[in-house]
């Protein structure tokens, strides 16, 4: 049986107040989720990065590893850096299926939901 696990991929910043949205992001999906473990991991300048999360969840008997790039845009980070460390990542872990999911940004119900916010502030 495959045990499943959810990481918020983030870009990560100095500031630790930063990550706060996203903290809070993990812990609704989590609620969500109580059978499968979800967490965050950042490209960098915040701890813990994508590989060391891996390692974790691999280590914790983890099989199946579902990746959400919680960015607006596809840049540079999205669409070279991540398919690289996934790649590096999945010679690591080759017992860990790793699925990556499009950036949270370019998903048509998110950017339904940031366009409904948008017009609801008009009334603010």
């Amino acid at each position: 049986m495959n045990k499943q696990a959810l990481v918020l991929f983030a870009h990560g910043a100095r500031a630790a107040s930063w990550a706060a949205p996203f903290e809070r992001l993990r812990d609704l999906t989590q609620a969500r989720t109580p059978d499968v473990p979800v967490s965050l991991a950042f490209l960098e300048l915040m701890e813990p990065r994508l590989p060391e999360r891996v390692a974790a969840l691999t280590a914790d008997g983890v099989t199946h590893i579902t990746v959400v790039p919680v960015f607006l845009g596809q840049g540079g980070h999205v669409l070279r850096d991540l398919p690289l460390m996934v790649d590096q990542l999945r010679i690591d872990h080759p017992q860990t299926t790793i699925n990556v999911v499009e950036a949270a940004g370019e998903n048509a119900a998110v950017l339904n939901a940031l366009c409904d916010y948008c017009v609801a502030s008009l009334a603010a």
